[in-house]
């Protein structure tokens, strides 16, 4: 079953390196997250309606009522984590558990969002030499691949290694190899919660990979994959449940409920 209407998307940037480094605004003239937001509108346009919020607006821009708004956040962060209050970042992930949908992008790895949706330390080896980057499909039939060519190829990009200190994904749909001869799990989908995730690493302030055309495919595929489904944003919850075929009403005995025992 497909929700009814656009994706209603929030595109997350850091938004600090297009301020302080002219060689990235340059690059990005309208920020990293302007040029997700512009990939991900141009590749579902009327299937999506995008926003973007940055860290330096008040609450970050994920004040509640713009989660609650949102069907998927995609997320960029690298310079300032740690600027990321507690607050907002357990938001979003009390969101995620509820259902809303979240696709990390490249150093966003080491979010306080995403490691605590992981449970791990996130950490991973790098190198920014001008390495090309093969991104190969390991999952052909998932959605997230529809359309993207195997492989990838990004001429010039920072390196990101094994070992990638992460719960082993749910599903792997992509792995890069790299100049320097290292491998990484660079397409990989969790499920927390009922909210789906989505991490993909290609992407670096220093490289103009956000422009290309098949990165930006796969960033609008995650994010049309991480809607959720359901009827409605609610939390797993703990249920006593009544045996199959009892009255309605009955309250069997047996194990003990929720502040019971």
């Amino acid at each position: 079953m497909s929700a009814p209407g656009p994706v209603r998307v929030t595109v997350w940037g850091e938004n600090r390196h297009e301020q302080h480094e002219p060689a990235v605004a340059e690059r990005y003239p309208r920020g990293m997250h302007g040029a997700v937001a512009e990939g991900i509108a141009d590749n579902l346009g009327a299937g999506a309606v995008v926003r973007t919020a940055t860290l330096d607006e008040p609450e970050h821009g994920l004040g509640e009522e713009v989660l609650a708004a949102t069907d998927v956040l995609t997320w960029w962060g690298h310079a300032a984590h740690a600027e990321v209050s507690d607050e907002v970042a357990d938001r979003v992930h009390g969101h995620v558990l509820d259902g809303m949908g979240l696709v990390v992008l490249h150093s966003g790895h080491w979010s306080k969002v995403f490691q605590k949706l992981m449970g791990t330390t996130c950490t991973l080896r790098w190198r920014s030499e001008r390495d090309r980057e093969l991104v190969w499909t390991v999952d052909p039939t998932h959605p997230i691949a529809q359309g993207v060519p195997h492989p990838i190829v990004i001429d010039e990009q920072e390196m990101y290694g094994e070992f990638f200190d992460i719960p082993a994904p749910d599903e792997l749909v992509f792995i890069s190899s790299f100049s320097g001869g290292e491998v990484f799990r660079s397409g990989c989908t969790f499920r927390r919660g009922h909210g789906r995730i989505f991490y993909f690493s290609p992407g670096d302030q220093d490289y103009p990979v956000y422009h290309h055309p098949d990165v930006r495919r796969v960033i609008a595929n995650g994010v049309r994959w991480a809607r959720s489904d359901r009827p409605r944003r609610e939390r797993p919850a703990l249920l006593r449940s009544a045996p199959v075929g009892s009255a309605p009403g009955h309250e069997p005995g047996g194990a003990p409920g929720p502040g019971r025992g």
